[in-house]
């Protein structure tokens, strides 16, 4: 194990950077990536967010770009599939290149014609690193005025997400329009057949680093509430009352019901936000800095949040229904006990969600503790896996009060 970042021959300026932020032992990504990048070899790697992939590929990208003589033009290009983890990543290349004199510049969809004009402007004075949503980007190639012609570096975080979510032919799109001879580094939380053929066909015989998290963190407290549907709200108010003081997400898979939980949860006094794609940007930005400053303790979120986005010091994690991919449990959960701290996990389990629900204790290697629920809340299902009905009921929203 690596013991500090001098000995993966990163220059001064960088580790000045490091140093200021309080970082001074690197990862195992970033012990096995490092080297790799600054020898100029293509990486696959495998890694969820904690990992500090992030560090893993902008430390030695931006120590090879401030190396190079002459920059007019864009030499990085890193394409992530959300505007939040676009400018999470521009404040990290902007933190870590601090004693540097590197330019970088988050390019993403919504927002106003000036804000398009300034990503224009940007692109147009031949800024250092581009980090891209893909089908922003494409607007701006589409208007002819993006130029590649020396980049030297293309980075695909979160690239398993990006396929999920259907921006394949973007990427297409965008890697015709670069150079051929560039370093290409390619980033992962799962590797399926899609991803291991598209990784294929764009890197060159590449280092594989693997660093999958497929447990959630030992110091993450796990436990379910095995309910009805119509008990989860008087539950989720009980469980929350005597954590108000804490800082909370609660997931939900369906964007309608965000909204309609956070509006329960602020007439119930609640101090809430609420963060999915259905909200505009300003919302978003407005939802996610009030949380990350402690000025709202709870956020009700869709998985935008359960990924790529690095919020310290969440101290529970709430799945209000069961993901529908036993994955994306552990990055659900892994929003909490960052750094080693003690940190709360709770799932909510209705009859037809049992048995998702089993295929992630299968994952995890873990039986979850099933909760004990107030008999307040009347009859309760049996945990029986086995025998619950694959029917999924469809979603309702709230009844609202009348006033």
């Amino acid at each position: 194990m690596t013991e500090n970042f001098t000995q993966l021959n990163l220059k001064s300026e960088i580790i000045d950077g490091l140093n200021s932020m309080g970082i001074d032992k690197p990862t195992p990504i970033q012990s096995q990536a490092i080297p790799e990048i600054i020898l100029g070899k293509d990486i696959l790697g495998i890694a969820q967010t904690g990992t500090g992939k992030t560090a893993a590929f902008l430390l030695p990208v931006i120590q090879k770009i401030t190396e190079q003589s002459n920059r007019k033009n864009i030499s990085a290009l890193i394409i992530v599939p959300t505007r939040e983890l676009a400018t999470q990543i521009d404040q990290a290349i902007a933190a870590y290149g601090y004693f540097t004199d590197i330019s970088s510049m988050p390019i993403y969809g919504g927002g106003d014609g000036k804000i398009f004009n300034q990503e224009r402007h940007a692109i147009e004075s031949g800024i250092d690193i581009i980090v891209a949503t893909p089908g922003r980007l494409n607007m701006h190639i589409n208007l002819g005025y993006v130029n590649f012609s020396e980049l030297k570096f293309i980075i695909l975080d979160e690239a398993d997400r990006m396929l999920d979510m259907g921006f394949l032919p973007d990427i297409q799109r965008v890697l015709k329009v670069l150079p051929r001879e560039k370093q290409s580094l390619l980033f992962s939380a799962t590797m399926p057949d899609n991803i291991f053929s598209f990784a294929s066909s764009i890197l060159k015989d590449p280092t594989i680093i693997n660093i999958a998290l497929s447990k959630p963190p030992s110091n993450v407290k796990q436990g379910a509430f095995v309910l009805f549907d119509n008990q989860k709200i008087g539950v989720l108010v009980d469980y929350l009352t005597p954590r108000k003081d804490k800082s909370v997400i609660v997931f939900s898979s369906r964007k309608a019901q965000v909204s309609e939980i956070q509006n329960m949860l602020k007439r119930k006094g609640f101090s809430s936000l609420a963060m999915s794609s259905d909200l505009e940007q300003s919302e978003r930005e407005f939802a996610l800095n009030q949380f990350r400053n402690q000025q709202c303790k709870i956020l009700v979120a869709t998985d935008v949040m359960s990924r790529g986005i690095d919020i310290k010091g969440v101290d529970v994690v709430i799945n209000f229904d069961v993901p529908g991919d036993a994955e994306d449990y552990v990055h659900r959960i892994g929003r909490t006990g960052r750094a080693e701290a003690e940190g709360e996990a709770v799932t909510f389990i209705v009859p037809e969600d049992q048995y998702k629900f089993k295929k992630i204790e299968t994952l995890i290697q873990t039986t979850i503790e099933k909760l004990p629920i107030d008999p307040k809340f009347g009859d309760l299902p049996e945990y029986n896996p086995k025998a619950q009905s694959n029917k999924k009921k469809p979603f309702k929203p709230f009844k609202r009060k009348s006033r």
